[in-house]
């Protein structure tokens, strides 16, 4: 296994969301300013397409070019780690696809389970061994998301997997609460790294179980690395107090993925850091309640979160 300390996966480790253009085109300018702006902050890694990308309204032809772009703007970070997001539910599929992202030039992968038509354990066990083999020794990342993806795994199974491919070096745990669901597979033989998901709703919690990061959204990094450094730093207290002021925003908003994708959208946008807050349709607007959140939460953290010059969309 993997040092769970591994640089790539320590800290925070945002998921980059699709801008697309006031049409729904994919807005390559807006996502090679963002990634930039993202990767320029001192993360490890960053991950696409996930559910924070609206992965399932891309085709494959725009996963690829996207993935393609965030490869070559990663040049100009040296040290900073592409996670390419397999979410492919056919198991030969999803081999393809993962190797077709590591001959782009990803370093890690993101593995989705299958979820949909609610396969069997032994089918998402099978699924998932297959492709662990496939890639190895390519590093590979776990996302246990079962409110999102109706797939039920078990620290156990996940720990038997860790044992077998060695190449599987963290799972990012979107269990809610995800504490005992940690401090298990920590507890595991080898013990297994994780990454608190769910938007960091359960940050401290999972940092207290044994987390070595976090994997949020891209619209406001700093207010995440801010928790992170103050956590990794010793100081605890001062990780809590900075969480504490994040943490009401995040109860309104990271309930389901839409309504979350939608606000990091606008507040990326009302940023500069996309030329539209756009989703693709069918999608779920924010509520009058959300946008007003929205607007006290940039009110709050304005001096930390502004950027003075707006991008300009383009395909």
């Amino acid at each position: 296994m993997t040092d769970p300390t591994a640089a790539a996966l320590t800290g925070v480790v945002p998921v980059l969301p699709t801008p697309f253009t006031e049409d729904e085109e994919v807005d390559r300018r807006s996502f090679a300013a963002l990634a930039d702006h993202v990767m320029g902050l001192g993360v490890p890694a960053v991950m696409f397409p996930g559910f924070a990308s609206e992965y399932y309204k891309l085709d494959d032809a725009e996963r690829l070019l996207l993935s393609r772009d965030l490869v070559t703007a990663a040049r100009a970070h040296p040290g900073v780690t592409v996670i390419a997001s397999v979410t492919a539910h056919a198991t030969s599929v999803a081999v393809r696809q993962a190797r077709a992202y590591l001959d782009l030039g990803a370093g890690a992968l993101n593995v989705l389970p299958p979820h949909f038509p609610a396969p069997s354990a032994d089918h998402v066990r099978e699924h998932l061994h297959t492709l662990l083999a496939a890639v190895a020794p390519a590093p590979v990342l776990l996302q246990y998301a079962p409110e999102d993806a109706a797939t039920r795994l078990t620290p156990a199974v996940i720990g038997e997997l860790a044992a077998e491919h060695p190449n599987l070096v963290a799972v990012k745990v979107e269990a809610r609460p995800p504490g005992q669901f940690i401090a298990d597979l920590r507890a595991a033989e080898p013990a297994v790294a994780c990454l608190a998901g769910s938007g960091g709703l359960f940050l401290l919690e999972a940092l207290r179980a044994g987390a070595c990061g976090v994997q949020p959204g891209s619209s406001f990094v700093e207010l995440y690395l801010a928790v992170w450094r103050a956590w990794s730093g010793g100081d605890e207290r001062a990780a809590a107090r900075r969480f504490a002021g994040l943490l009401p925003h995040l109860v309104g908003w990271a309930t389901t993925q839409e309504p979350m994708v939608a606000v990091e959208k606008v507040i990326a946008w009302r940023r500069g850091l996309i030329a539209t807050p756009v989703c693709r349709r069918p999608h779920r607007a924010l509520s009058p309640v959300a946008a007003a959140s929205v607007e006290r939460f940039l009110a709050e953290f304005a001096d930390e979160l502004s950027l003075p010059h707006p991008v300009r969309s383009a395909r």
